[in-house]
């Protein structure tokens, strides 16, 4: 069983029947505030914590008075758009007595698919984490209507945990793990406590039913298993309810776990040498020794760029006799490649007509 005091990195996502009282419409207040007191605790052991919250079409049908069934379209944005920012403050409520500063990121699964917006949500998680802020994720329900349709946070919450390479991803959820059968419907079914590997047998077993309040069932949870376990991450299924349910989960409360064969910075460099690159760098002699010491490649060493690339795009790194060294994602495109190649650090700003970025290939997204 993995320990969350040993990650460095949690995502954690929370189920709308856990945040919304389901007879009320209410926010079940008390349970925040259990869930912010092991947010501290988190992050008390060092590790970096991301909320992927669901609940804001719950809570503002509870505020608007709309019916505890089917929504229209309208009615769910309009829903979203007020429990969204109630959502948000009871967070930002619950937090900051622990010192915690919250920020609201809303996105959609369309910004995993388009390159410039991926890297634009990476870069501002990494900035609010680097800053020791939490950030409460929530797919965009006022606009984004497939989550409104199939109920899509437990993909979005496994896309973050990619995005910003997390150790582990905890759903809470209102069953405790993941099951051979429907447990209210079968006597014999059976809890797994670890998954290794989501075989075809696994995922005949997924039901598709959610909770009254939510739209996600198992089969939405193997998809986010699959895509974080490729990615290095390990994923827990628990149920929620349990009142601070991470600590319960540390202390060994009924839950099943799917383990990665790799860590999340092994899974991403495979996954970096394994794409088809769009250009090419060819280095000086030092800084292909500065490659072998792990340091990021600086546009001074760089003296050829050829190819057609943009921003987070594979290139080739070739050595001073043009042979390969490795492999990285660039952070600018061949364009600006082009007209900073050779240059000092202290140059780029003036020549680009903006703040450089710290490296043309960093490290993390390199592989040798």
């Amino acid at each position: 069983m993995a320990s969350l005091t040993r990650a460095k990195r949690l995502v954690i996502k929370i189920g709308s029947a856990l945040l919304v009282d389901r007879d009320t419409g209410a926010l079940r207040a008390e349970w925040l505030h259990s869930l912010a007191q092991d947010v501290e605790w988190l992050r008390g052991q060092g590790a970096d914590v991301i909320l992927v919250s669901s609940g804001s079409i719950a809570l503002g049908r509870g505020v608007l008075g709309l019916p505890a069934t089917e929504l229209a379209l309208e009615q769910s944005q309009a829903a979203a758009a007020v429990g969204q920012i109630r959502l948000a403050r009871a967070y930002e409520e619950e937090l900051a007595p622990y010192g915690i500063t919250t920020a609201q990121v809303l996105v959609t699964l369309e910004d995993s698919a388009n390159r410039r917006r991926y890297l634009n949500s990476r870069a501002t998680l990494e900035q609010l984490l680097s800053l020791g802020v939490v950030p409460i994720v929530n797919e965009n329900d006022t606009i984004a209507t497939d989550e409104i349709r199939f109920g899509d946070n437990d993909r979005l919450a496994a896309q973050v945990a990619v995005t910003v390479g997390a150790d582990q991803l905890i759903l809470l959820s209102d069953i405790d793990g993941f099951y051979s059968a429907n447990p209210a419907q079968d006597a014999d079914a059976k809890r797994y406590d670890v998954i290794e590997q989501i075989t075809p047998e696994i995922e005949a077993m997924a039901g598709d039913a959610g909770s009254g309040l939510s739209k996600g069932g198992m089969k939405t949870k193997l998809m986010a298993a699959k895509t974080a376990m490729a990615a290095g991450c390990a994923m827990a299924i628990c149920n929620g309810f349990a009142m601070r349910p991470l600590t319960a989960l540390e202390n060994g409360a009924n839950a099943t776990w799917f383990t990665p064969v790799d860590d999340p910075q092994t899974a991403r460099k495979r996954w970096i040498g394994a794409m088809k690159p769009k250009g090419k760098v060819t280095v000086d002699a030092g800084a292909a020794r500065a490659l072998a010491r792990g340091n990021s490649l600086l546009p001074a060493g760089v003296t050829a760029v050829s190819g057609d690339f943009g921003r987070g795009d594979p290139l080739t790194i070739l050595g001073p006799d043009a042979a390969p060294l490795g492999a990285g994602l660039s952070r600018y495109t061949v364009q600006e490649a082009q007209l900073i190649k050779g240059r000092r650090s202290d140059e780029i700003e003036k020549i680009l007509g903006y703040e450089p970025r710290t490296a043309l290939i960093h490290r993390d997204d390199m592989v040798l």
